[in-house]
């Protein structure tokens, strides 16, 4: 029987998972996804369009449970390590690692840093090592490909006092970042080794500035809420009105916290969805609004980022919107048209392979050869 890598994307109602099989070119096993955790879960395979509903309820302990009596049935090989996307490693976890007890202490620290991930993330962890307690388990860091930038791009204004207690500027998306660097050095030299400025645009939402597949400067920074608009989350945002929110209206720290994180972004301003789908559906002038200011917003910032850079010579789009969103990729370019020419391009995400290609050869000894025919997503 080979073996495998499962990774493992775990979020508040849902639990992605793909299996890649050891040898090179990483080929997929299998994988797919249950959403609903919590509520009506439902299981949808890769390669597949519909939902099957799953007739128990779960938590995200049963979900994994279901996962690896779905795989041990179907897969035919042996699971001989885990990978897990967790948000944020903080300012010293800057590689993907093996996960121990201090490890996962140090992880649960940067809850509050990341609310909406960390802690379905470390469940995961929780979960699997509960019912296969001698399996190995990877931590892979939305944080790492961001740890290395220069001072200037990492420092908020505070003072040394408030600085040295970790309140700086960390990146997100690094997962998603990573692959499309890896992409862009096999697809297109010319262009990774020049100013890119690759938009990660879905649901949670980044820029990152990259020179020769380095990451320069990014749009989030201590957490998951700064940058660009998203789907629920504001993004940047005069640290004023949070004070205005509490002192003159009244708002609790826990009302602003979930104000910011889920009831603000496209939602908040179109106070129809957070849905792209259903905004482009709609006709209400509060969707159109929404939208047009996603697409500003989106356009200033990747200005901003070609100003760290120094120039601009290809703009990526990935994530579900920048992928599947014609209409306000086309609203993007149309603000930066001003610009000098320059490459873009759509390439898809793939979190997961970034994740198996950054363990696999923790487990095989040698690094394993990434196939052009197998980079897609399955």
């Amino acid at each position: 029987m080979s073996d495998a890598l499962l990774t493992l994307n775990a979020g508040s109602s849902s639990l992605k998972f793909r299996l890649f099989g050891l040898q090179d070119g990483l080929p997929v096993l299998g994988g797919g996804k249950i959403t609903g955790i919590g509520g009506n879960p439902a299981l949808r395979l890769a390669g597949e369009t519909d939902d099957r509903p799953l007739s128990r309820d779960m938590d995200m302990p049963d979900a994994v449970a279901f996962m690896l009596e779905w795989l041990e049935g179907h897969a035919g090989c042996h699971i001989s390590a885990a990978a897990h996307r967790i948000v944020h490693g903080g300012p010293n976890l800057d590689q993907c690692v093996q996960l121990d007890p201090s490890t996962l202490d140090v992880l649960k620290t940067l809850i509050p840093l990341a609310p909406l991930h960390q802690p379905h993330n470390l469940a995961a962890v929780d979960a699997l090592a509960e019912s296969h307690p001698g399996l190995a388990q990877f931590g892979c860091f939305d944080t790492a490909f961001h740890a290395h930038r220069e001072r200037v791009a990492t420092a908020f204004a505070l003072p040394a006092h408030i600085r040295d207690k970790g309140v700086r500027r960390y990146g997100f998306h690094g997962l998603s970042y990573a692959w499309i660097a890896r992409r862009l050095a096999i697809d297109h030299p010319e262009l990774h080794g020049g100013r890119v400025v690759v938009a990660h645009l879905g649901n949670g939402a980044s820029l990152c500035a990259m020179a020769n597949g380095r990451s320069v400067d990014t749009t989030m920074g201590l957490t998951a809420l700064d940058g660009l608009p998203m789907g629920t989350r504001c993004g940047a945002l005069d640290p004023g009105a949070v004070l205005y929110m509490q002192r003159e209206l009244g708002l609790s720290l826990d009302d602003v916290e979930r104000l910011l994180y889920q009831d603000s972004g496209l939602k908040g301003l179109s106070g129809i969805s957070n849905d792209v789908r259903d905004l482009l559906e709609s006709s209400s002038p509060d969707a159109i609004f929404a939208l047009d200011y996603f697409a500003r917003k989106t356009a200033q910032q990747i200005a901003a980022m070609a100003v760290s850079l120094g120039g601009l010579d290809g703009l990526v789009f990935t994530g579900g919107i920048g992928e599947n969103a014609t209409p306000v990729r086309e609203r993007i370019l149309a603000a930066l048209a001003w610009l000098p020419p320059f490459r873009t391009l759509v390439i898809p995400a793939d979190e997961e392979r970034a994740m198996a290609l950054d363990v696999a050869p923790q487990l095989s000894g040698r690094s394993l050869r990434l196939d052009p025919d197998q980079s897609s997503c399955v």
